[in-house]
């Protein structure tokens, strides 16, 4: 007789790092809410990260948002891009990439601050670095892939869409004064396309059959 499976390994990674981005959004909400200090604990700080202090807010801000928009917004992007790029990679190595690129973005935007003093005692939060490793990806293994930009009612090919979509963020933040981690989204997608460079050298037919697939 064949086991029946859990509903946890009936799901994919991906949704799995929805679900558990919800939860911890939740979570974490709640514990700020009844103390705006442990907002030190959960989301990554330039200024703490450089003196030693909470390291392991490289983890934990991958998975706190600062609002419902911003969650929604990340979490609907995820189930889009981050579904693809699974199948692309399989479970295990999207997983670790997924994972490895949300911590370089951080890596990146407390690099960057040292530049960038404003952003020294900054928060930033959410899965975005770890979602533009994705897009970053799939820039060089799908660069035709028609995608739709922000609430841009035609699509656009992954190529021009990805490089846009950092513009336009960057645009907003600075037009409007809105914090957004785009130091950190430019790490993230700089990961992506680290990966993407390396994927394409050591399997051409494999990267070639999946560019020719999304022509």
């Amino acid at each position: 007789m064949q086991k029946r499976k859990s509903f946890l390994s009936s799901l994919s990674v991906n949704t799995i790092l929805i679900l558990l981005n919800v939860a911890f959004f939740i979570l974490f909400t709640i514990l700020i809410a009844s103390d705006s200090k442990f907002i030190d604990f959960i989301a990554i700080k330039p200024a703490n990260i450089l003196a030693g202090n909470y390291i392991w807010t490289f983890i934990t801000s991958i998975f706190m948002h600062g609002g419902f928009f911003h969650i929604f917004a990340n979490m609907l992007s995820l189930m889009f891009i981050g579904s693809l790029v699974e199948r692309i990679l399989g479970h295990k190595r999207y997983l670790a990439f997924y994972t490895i690129s949300g911590i370089f973005a951080a890596l990146f935007f407390v690099a960057l601050s040292l530049f960038f003093p404003a952003d020294m005692n900054s928060y930033a939060v959410g899965a975005s670095g770890a979602i533009f490793g994705l897009i970053g990806l799939l820039m060089l293994l799908t660069p035709n892939l028609p995608v739709y930009l922000m609430f841009i009612p035609i699509p656009i090919k992954m190529k021009y869409a990805a490089p846009g979509m950092l513009i336009v963020l960057w645009f907003i933040s600075l037009a409007g004064d809105v914090p957004i981690g785009n130091t950190a989204h430019l790490g993230g997608l700089i990961a992506g396309l680290v990966y993407g460079i390396y994927l394409k050298t050591k399997y051409k037919k494999k990267t070639q059959y999946i560019r020719d697939y999304f022509k």
